[in-house]
C-alpha cells in the first residue's frame, strides 16, 4: 500500500467521489453522496460486497428514531453520548461522539423511510452499557440482511459498485490532495482512476496479523471473525500522507462464538440470565461487563474456551436470531432435562455445574451477592431443561485508526485536514477509547453508518 506522486498516474477516467470498501460505511456513503448529487464509484476487493458488516448481527444503535417514539422510549443524543463516554472512560473524541449521536436517529429513519430498509427496534433486552432500548436491526437480525439491503439501495440510487477491484496505491500531491488511485483486478491487470474526493471505508487492520501482534498482542492468537480484506490499508495510506493514528489498541472482541462452528451466539442470552462457565463448571467473570472485553477473558480459561449455560426460556430468545438457528442446525447447541444430563452431553463435571447453578439461583433470589459484581436479581433463575453451547473469544474488528474531524476529513499532523480525503467506520479512530473495555455494543456499525453518511455528504460537496 503506497502513495505515489500524481505525475505518475495515467487516469483513464475520473469520478467525483470514489469510495474504497462496500460494507455498511461505503454503501451508506454512496447513498449520501448520490443524494447530494455526486457521481459515485465504490470499489470492493471481494467478488461480492459484504465486508465485516455481513458477519455482524446487523444491529445499529440510534436515538430519537420513530421506532423508539412508537414504543414510548425517551432517548436523546445527550443520553446516548453519555452512555458511549461512560463505557469509553471519556477517552472518545466528544466532537465525533456528538456528531454520530445527533445524526443517528435521522439516519435510521432515512434508511427505513426513504431507502426501504426494514428496520425494527430490538426491545426484548438491553445490551450492556445502554441505558435505553436503541438497537435497530433488520428482521433476521443479521448483518447479511443489512448489507444486502444497503447494497440494493445504493445501486438503486445510481451508485456504481465495482467488485473484484483491489485498490493498491493512491496518487497524491505534496499537499496531500488525492488525485486518484490504482486498482488491480484478479487477473493481474490494473488501471488508474481519478477522483475529486476519496472516502476510505475499508475498515481496520484485523486481517493483518503483524499489525495485530504490534498493537493488540492479547488477541494475536485469537480467531478472527472479520473480513479478510481488513488489512489496515487506510492506516498505511494515511501514515504515508502524514496523518496520525489514535487508539490502535482498541478493538471489538466477542466472548461468545460457537466453537468450533465459528457462529456468533447472541449475548442476549447472558443479559437475560445466562451464565458462562469454564471446563470445571465454574463461573469466572461478570458476564454483564461487556461482550467485547469478555473475548480476552474467555481466551484465558483452559483451552481458550467456555460454555454458555442457559435454559428453555433463553433458548426461545436465542431462536429469534438467525445466527443462533444456524448454530443449532450445525449441532452446536446441547441440552439436558437435568444438570446431570447436560453434564453428560457436554463433558462438564456435574458436581461443579450443579454447585454453580445453585449459587446463581441464590444470587437471583437476592440471598447472596455475586462475588464478580453482577446483579442477578432482575431476571429469573435458570430452570431445567438446560441448554449449553461451547464458545471461544474472537476478534471482530479493530477500533483504532486515522484521526478525523466531525466532517470525517482525515487530519494530518497538527490537526490540519487533508484536502479531499475522508474516512469512516473502522478506517477512522472509533469512539471506544483505547482498549477493548471501551467498546459499547453497536459502536462498530454506529460509526460505520453515521460516519459513512457524513463522509458521503461532505465528499460530494468538495467534489462538486
Amino acid at each position: 500500500m503506497s502513495v505515489l506522486p500524481t505525475a505518475k498516474a495515467q487516469f483513464g477516467a475520473t469520478v467525483p467521489v470514489v469510495i474504497i470498501g462496500a460494507g455498511a460505511c461505503g454503501t451508506v456513503a454512496a447513498l449520501a453522496a448520490r443524494e447530494a448529487g455526486a457521481e459515485v464509484l465504490v470499489l470492493e476487493r471481494s467478488p461480492v460486497p459484504q465486508g465485516s458488516t455481513a458477519l455482524s448481527s446487523g444491529m445499529i444503535p440510534a436515538c430519537g428514531t420513530r421506532f423508539q417514539r412508537d414504543k414510548g422510549i425517551d432517548d436523546t443524543p445527550e443520553i446516548m453520548a453519555a452512555d458511549i463516554q461512560k463505557k469509553a472512560r471519556n477517552e472518545a473524541d466528544p466532537a465525533i461522539v456528538g456528531a454520530v449521536c445527533r445524526i443517528s436517529g435521522p439516519t435510521i429513519d432515512w434508511l427505513a423511510d426513504d431507502k426501504g430498509l426494514p428496520f425494527g427496534l430490538v426491545d426484548e433486552f438491553l445490551y450492556p452499557g445502554h441505558s435505553r432500548l436503541r438497537m435497530h436491526a433488520p428482521p433476521s437480525r443479521t448483518g447479511a440482511e443489512l448489507i444486502d439491503g444497503l447494497v440494493a439501495a445504493a445501486e438503486a440510487a445510481g451508485a456504481d459498485i465495482m467488485t473484484d477491484a483491489h485498490a493498491t496505491d493512491l496518487y497524491a500531491d505534496e499537499n496531500g490532495r488525492v488525485a486518484g488511485l490504482h486498482v488491480v483486478r484478479p487477473d493481474g491487470t490494473g488501471e488508474d482512476i481519478g477522483c475529486g474526493a476519496l472516502i476510505l471505508a475499508c475498515n481496520g487492520f484485523g486481517g493483518d496479523r503483524e499489525m495485530i501482534r504490534e498493537h493488540i498482542p492479547s488477541m494475536a492468537h485469537a480467531a478472527y471473525f472479520g473480513h479478510i480484506g481488513n488489512t489496515g490499508d487506510a492506516v498505511k495510506w494515511g501514515r504515508a500522507l502524514g496523518a496520525p493514528v489514535q487508539h490502535m489498541g482498541a478493538f471489538q472482541g466477542h466472548g461468545s462464538v460457537a466453537h468450533p462452528h465459528s457462529t456468533l451466539i447472541t449475548w442476549a442470552l447472558m443479559m437475560e440470565g445466562g451464565i458462562q462457565v469454564n471446563s470445571a463448571g465454574q463461573r469466572f467473570s461478570n458476564e454483564h461487563a461487556g461482550y467485547s472485553e469478555q473475548a480476552a477473558i474467555v481466551l484465558m480459561e483452559p483451552g481458550g474456551v467456555a460454555w454458555d449455560i442457559y435454559d428453555a426460556r433463553l433458548h426461545e430468545l436465542g431462536s429469534t436470531f438467525e445466527d443462533y438457528r444456524q448454530a443449532e442446525a450445525a449441532g452446536a447447541i446441547s441440552s439436558g432435562a437435568t444438570v446431570e444430563a447436560l453434564a453428560a452431553e457436554t463433558g462438564l463435571p456435574a458436581d461443579g455445574l450443579s454447585k454453580t447453578l445453585a449459587e446463581t439461583a441464590d444470587y437471583a433470589d437476592g440471598a447472596k451477592a455475586d462475588p464478580f459484581g453482577r446483579d442477578f436479581t432482575g431476571k429469573p433463575a435458570l430452570t431445567p431443561p438446560y441448554y449449553a453451547v461451547k464458545v471461544t473469544g474472537a476478534l471482530f474488528h479493530t477500533q483504532g485508526g486515522l484521526m478525523i474531524d466531525p466532517s470525517t476529513r482525515v487530519l494530518a499532523d497538527g490537526g490540519r485536514p487533508l484536502p479531499n480525503l475522508f474516512a469512516g467506520g473502522g478506517a477512522a479512530c472509533g469512539i471506544s477509547g483505547s482498549a477493548d473495555w471501551g467498546y459499547l455494543s453497536g459502536n462498530g456499525l454506529l460509526t460505520a453508518v453515521m460516519l459513512g453518511r457524513l463522509a458521503g455528504e461532505n465528499a460530494a460537496r468538495i467534489a462538486s
